[in-house]
């Protein structure tokens, strides 16, 4: 019997459940009076063009109810709600039919009022209208409130002479359409320019950068521009030496022919006044001045509700250190973090970059900078820093989901301790253990666990011995080096394995939008602790070279009869035992000439025998690596941004120059050998790109594409495991499994299929739903193949632009529900395109919900 997974009859139930919903509320006007018409749409028009900008959109007050494929579904749910609930609760308790007698034979009297309030009262109903949406009535006074709006927004973008309308447009009983209708007329140009400025300073600075203005002459009048140049002069003046300079100091005087409205000339004049003070009995005038840096105090370990002075000082390249009994921390680490000179232009950019670099040290709180007029146009600064515990613990538990994971359960704890050398350095020693369930597409049992520990060392600059890194990397780039050595004993996911690693890395941000992360040394070393159990965890190549094995002229061979058992009932052939039977057929078969090397049967074991070989060795992995990141998100709102990543990384290539110094060992194969293992060499790069598009107020189009290839060369034939790509999984092609999909056009070759090129596409649209419940429709496109590696068979390697027929087309729907600080995940994928199938059927073949795959993830995918 054929036993479907319980998502089988989904579609069928969510019928079901919609054609319940459109039967019993499916007349949107329920909670529409007589005399009153529901808004189905609306459209703005400015001089006959439809405007389909976002931000004019954004200022219509009133819209339609949200849809769902067309149907408003948050309207039906709100109509669904008892209109008026305490008098549905007391025909409750007056019903004689006897449900609520046999309840309360169950439950006393008072327990089935209070179930009864909680259900009529405060439970269905409110939850009904608090999911969903009231019924959007046409409301002419918000409908002549949008049309001002819209009218003012042409007005600040030089349309003065404007006038906006709307009017109804039935669209059925008791239905209508709002069109909103404006006539721009001609825009208002800035003709010509002039300033007047009251203090010298100030006019000297913007003649010299006036040409970057944004009010231009012969633009069309827009206030946004005028509202940005207020803000660029403001910026400017700040960092220029005026630290005090208000934004509204900054005017504009506004000059048109307000007689004729033939005339579209305007004069502009920039009015910049002195700064105005305000003291007990009057207001008083100054001139801003540029001001110089005098003395710089640093305080550390400051308590800012003791106001005593410290004892001692100590003065450290034109900054005046104050502390009591003993300096815990270098001068010149201190120095460092201020970016506020002596002698020099105040510029308030410094003064944000020492905030930055100050908490970029981890070793103080977030830091108060006081700035104090001095004679001579000087500024002192007194720079206060609060202390963070030098020492402190932290513990945490989390859920996690990966490609294997199916669901496990991590508990960490880390001891920190800050400013170990006085350098405001960083040591962390963690300890970590993760425990749960495998993924149903693993084989062996279904627990796993894996425990690990980290030793962390942070340096909040460029360190490297004999190297002065501020003058490599400068600090407000808020440089880091980290180093880190680390192990991790890992069971019952593949043969077990233990970790052992070490980075040697450096961090730093040249701007806000890019990011730079070079790992001069990243070694890693994997070593299987189970080899022997290779066949029992990768069934697939068990299976195929059983199926060799079963060959009757082996099965008779009387060589190899030792290698067999018998099958699970008489009537099943015998198969290979393992380990003693895989092994010792596959040498028979490769090494002893008992197939022809030109057969399917040699073939076949070969390719076995290679994937074991390269799955069961330990590897040595000896990488640098250089990773850059541009994101362009200006902050947590932003929902039309793009991020690059590119990654180039090389393995061996140390190791191989010293190869032509130092003589190393080999193994059969001609490979050189560090500490018995034979270490990887290739050259990996990594192109990653996402874009994202805000449709509107709610929906979001999200795109991403990757490319990634390796190739092995000199002591190294096949990339590592633990470094090669894989296709499918909850972040990738969802309508696979993870390492289901690939490589090229083979259908489950292995358990775990992988290889060292990649090419994937993902597209998505994002949309609301219910509340806090959102939904998406994605495409995803991609595959992996072998290319330039020891792999020969032309279904998994890529053999140019003809191999792209091979990419796979996953769709589907998913749901997703925002915990605010997480979002858990559930989508469903549909093979739509199976390279795997025979040409011809590709299209289509699985397109049903006993062949979907359902992908549970944390957190968006891209």
């Amino acid at each position: 019997m054929k036993v479907y997974p319980p998502f089988v009859n989904l579609p069928a139930k969510i019928g079901l459940f919609l054609l319940c919903l459109v039967i019993c509320s499916c007349n949107a006007l329920k909670r529409v009076e007589e005399d009153e018409q529901l808004l189905t749409e609306y459209s703005i028009h400015a001089d006959g063009e439809k405007i389909t900008d976002p931000l004019v959109n954004s200022l219509v007050l009133q819209k339609p109810n949200s849809r769902l494929l067309g149907i408003p579904l948050r309207l039906h749910l709100y109509n669904l709600a008892k209109k008026d609930a305490d008098s549905s609760y007391q025909a409750w308790l007056n019903r004689k039919d006897g449900r609520r007698e046999r309840l309360e034979s169950l439950l006393s009297k008072k327990q089935v009022k209070r179930l009864g309030e909680s259900f009529f009262v405060s439970g269905y109903s409110d939850w009904l209208k608090r999911v969903g949406e009231a019924p959007a009535v046409i409301d002419t006074a918000r409908i002549n409130r949008s049309v001002q709006r819209l009218s003012s927004y042409y007005t600040n973008r030089g349309y003065f002479n404007n006038s906006g309308s709307y009017q109804l447009d039935s669209t059925g009983r008791q239905r209508a359409a709002v069109r909103y209708q404006l006539d721009l007329g001609e825009p208002y140009l800035v003709d010509s320019l002039s300033r007047r400025i009251a203090s010298p300073a100030i006019d000297s600075i913007y003649a010299l950068n006036r040409d970057a203005s944004l009010v231009r002459e012969g633009d069309v009048f827009d206030l946004g521009n005028f509202t940005q140049e207020r803000e660029r002069l403001t910026t400017l003046f700040r960092n220029s030496g005026v630290w005090n300079f208000q934004e509204s100091s900054i005017t504009y005087d506004i000059l048109r022919d307000t007689l004729s409205r033939d005339d579209q000339q305007m004069h502009v004049e920039l009015n910049i006044d002195n700064l105005r003070r305000r003291g007990d009995s009057a207001v008083t005038d100054e001139a801003y001045r540029v001001r110089r840096m005098g003395n710089i105090h640093i305080y550390p370990d400051h308590r800012f509700q003791d106001g005593t002075q410290k004892a001692d000082t100590v003065r450290y390249d034109n900054y005046i250190i104050h502390f009591d009994g003993r300096l815990r921390y270098k001068p010149k680490v201190l120095a460092d973090a201020i970016f506020l000179d002596q002698d020099s232009v105040y510029r308030d950019i410094d003064r944000l970059r020492t905030y930055r670099q100050i908490s970029n040290l981890n070793t103080f709180r977030y830091p108060n900078i006081e700035l104090i007029e001095a004679p001579g146009d000087r500024l002192d600064a007194n720079v206060y820093l609060s202390a963070r515990p030098r020492n402190s613990l932290a513990v945490d538990f989390d859920v996690t989901h990966s490609n294997i994971q199916r669901l496990g359960f991590g508990l960490g704890a880390s001891l920190i301790t800050r400013n170990v050398f006085g350098g405001a350095e960083t040591l962390s020693l963690s300890a970590r253990g993760t425990f749960g369930l495998l993924s149903d597409d693993t084989q062996g049992e279904d627990f796993f666990s894996e425990i690990g520990g980290d030793i962390n060392l942070i340096f909040p600059r460029i360190w490297f011995p004999l190297v002065d890194g501020g003058n490599i990397i400068p600090y407000y780039m808020l440089p880091k080096t980290r180093m880190t050595v680390g192990t991790s004993f890992q069971k019952n996911i593949g043969l077990d394995k233990q970790t052992l690693n070490a980075v040697l890395g450096y961090s730093w941000s040249s701007t806000d939008f890019k990011k730079h992360l070079i790992e001069l040394l990243n070694i890693q070393f994997v070593r299987n602790v189970n080899p022997d159990r290779f066949f029992n965890v990768y069934q697939s190549s068990y299976g195929r070279l059983n199926d060799v094995a079963s060959d009757p002229e082996y099965l008779n061979n009387p060589d190899l009869a030792g290698f067999y058992e018998p099958g699970d009932t008489p009537e099943d052939p015998p198969n290979l035992t393992i380990p003693e039977g895989t092994t010792g057929f596959t040498d028979a078969i490769i090494n002893q000439g008992l197939a022809p090397t030109d057969s399917q049967d040699y073939a076949d074991v070969f390719r076995v025998e290679e994937r074991r070989q390269r799955l069961t060795e330990n590897n040595l992995i000896f990488t640098s690596n250089y990773t850059y990141t541009k994101n362009s998100k200006t902050g947590i709102n932003d929902n039309s941004f793009y991020q690059i990543r590119w990654k180039l990384e090389g393995a061996g290539n140390l190791l191989a120059v010293f190869t032509n110094i130092v003589p190393f060992n080999e193994n059969d194969s001609g490979k050189k050998l560090v500490f018995g293992v034979p270490f990887s060499q290739y050259l990996k790069g990594e192109f990653d790109f996402i874009r994202h598009w805000e449709l509107n107020a709610t929906d979001v189009l999200a795109f991403r594409t990757f490319i990634g290839l390796a190739v092995p060369y000199g002591n190294s034939d096949d990339i590592p495991f633990v470094r090669s790509y894989f296709g499918g999984g909850s972040n990738d092609n969802r309508a696979w499994f993870p390492y289901s999909l690939g490589p090229g056009s083979t259908s489950n070759l292995n358990d775990f299929n992988d290889a060292n090129f990649k090419l994937a596409m993902n597209l998505e649209y994002r949309f609301p739903l219910v509340g806090d419940l959102k939904a998406a429709l994605f495409s995803d496109v991609g595959n992996i193949w072998n290319v330039w590696d020891s792999e020969d068979d032309p279904a998994a390697t890529f053999n140019g632009f003809s191999s792209l027929e091979e990419l796979a087309l996953g769709t589907g729907f998913g749901l997703r529900y925002d915990f605010t600080y997480f979002v858990f995940r559930a989508d469903l994928g549909f093979k739509t395109y199976n390279p795997a199938e025979p040409v011809g059927k590709r299209w289509f073949r699985d397109y049903n919900f006993a062949n979907s795959v359902l992908q549970i993830g944390i957190n968006y995918p891209f």
